[in-house]
């Protein structure tokens, strides 16, 4: 692993350290998040040089640059923006914000290697450091997806809806992506706090990995005991990570209660029972999309609306956000153009009813020979509508979608 240096004069009295600090050769010297309770004390914690990990000395460098383009736009002296500093509120402010992530080479086997790493990690919360490995992977997939999240969302829409093997892994992290995206449009929740609901998302079925999978193959209807380890399995979830030595109290409470969250204002709630919620709206849009032995998905239009609508038939607030961040026809889904004919959604559009598409179905129902792009703002090519998953009954390449992309 990488280090870097970090600045002094981001450590402030009265104030937690912002970051684990270390040494050049990484090993720790005062945990994240300790009071700086004097000055005495603070100026011994700089008498040395301080190093952080490589992502989080890149964090202090956008939360730099976002600070002097702040100072440009408000016409600042040039003495002003030449001493401009991060501190701690720009660094707030970078790690809400999506990095600019690096391009993947290889997308589609980079999402379905994290997906088979999170199945390995579901499998058994008991296995030696659980939680160790939980934190790197949804560092792992909040740097995939701020590569592109629209190819993120296309990659993991159509694994959802095109197979239900292995159901339970790739629905955790389709929830987690959509999650991540839907967070960033609420602007009271911090960089904790959408590292703990990523956590959450990941591992809210923790406790039943095993019976998901199995009620996703399964034809008939749920036993008495299957209702009843699916109603607890929140509680019993959280459990296991206490077990496991999780200590986050913000990833425990939204696991334990993302299954029975209630509607209402977000910030009624507890922090935890904030990201429940999120969570159950995010769970419930992505079930939708996802056939199983026993019954067909539905449109991403219909998942979309389900999210969004809440137990009284109100606009929840929670689903308001990961609607407005995934686009009521996200990148993945299949939408129904005016010409009649049948197109896969490639990217999210600037408006809701605009995104690029791809043609797949032609008007006379036969498939075309390659997809092809289609522009949603000519009144040929508007999208009329969303296309349940079992109607379109076309083998799709996620390679060459994602060329097109």
């Amino acid at each position: 692993m990488s280090y870097c240096l970090l600045p002094p004069e981001l450590l402030r009295v009265g104030e937690p350290t912002p970051f684990p600090l270390r040494d050049k050769t990484g090993c720790l010297l005062v945990p994240r998040g300790v009071m700086v309770a004097t000055e005495s004390q603070r100026l011994q914690i700089i008498s040395r040089e301080l190093y952080v990990e490589e992502h989080e000395g890149e964090l202090v460098k956008r939360a730099l640059a976002g600070k002097v383009h702040h100072l440009v736009r408000n016409n600042a002296l040039l003495g002003t923006i030449a001493g401009a500093r991060a501190e701690r509120e720009d660094l707030a402010h970078a790690a809400a914000a999506p990095a600019p992530g690096r391009r993947l080479v290889d997308p589609a086997s980079s999402w379905s290697g994290l997906v088979l790493r999170v199945a390995a990690l579901l499998q058994d919360a008991t296995q030696a450091d659980f939680e160790a490995k939980a934190l790197r992977l949804q560092q792992q997939l909040l740097e995939m997806l701020d590569s592109d999240p629209d190819n993120a969302l296309l990659i993991l829409v159509q694994a959802t809806i095109a197979d239900f093997r292995d159901y339970s892994a790739t629905h955790a992290v389709l929830v987690a992506v959509v999650c991540e995206l839907a967070a960033r449009h609420i602007p009271t929740w911090n960089a904790d706090m959408r590292r703990s609901l990523r956590l959450a998302a990941l591992t809210m079925n923790v406790a039943m990995t095993a019976l998901q999978n199995q009620l996703a193959a399964q034809d008939g209807p749920l036993s008495a005991r299957q209702r009843e380890l699916i109603a607890g399995h929140g509680p019993r979830g959280a459990a296991a990570l206490r077990a496991a030595g999780v200590a986050d109290e913000l990833w425990l409470g939204a696991v334990e209660h993302h299954h029975d969250a209630s509607a209402g204002p977000l910030l009624e709630k507890t922090a935890a029972c904030q990201l429940a919620r999120l969570i159950q709206r995010a769970d419930i849009f992505a079930a939708r999309l996802s056939p199983r032995k026993g019954r067909t998905a539905m449109s991403a239009n219909s998942a979309a609306k389900a999210a969004f609508i809440d137990e009284g038939g109100q606009a929840d607030e929670a689903g308001a956000a990961l609607v407005k961040s995934t686009g009521i026809s996200p990148p993945g889904s299949y939408v129904r153009l005016a010409s009649g004919e049948v197109a896969v959604v490639l990217r999210r559009g600037l408006r809701a009813n605009e995104p690029e598409v791809a043609a797949i179905v032609a008007n006379t129902g036969l498939p075309l020979a390659e997809p092809a792009l289609r522009n949603t703002r000519m009144r040929p090519n508007a999208v009329t509508g969303g296309v349940p998953p079992h109607e379109v009954r076309v083998r799709l390449n996620v390679g060459k979608l994602l060329k097109l992309a």
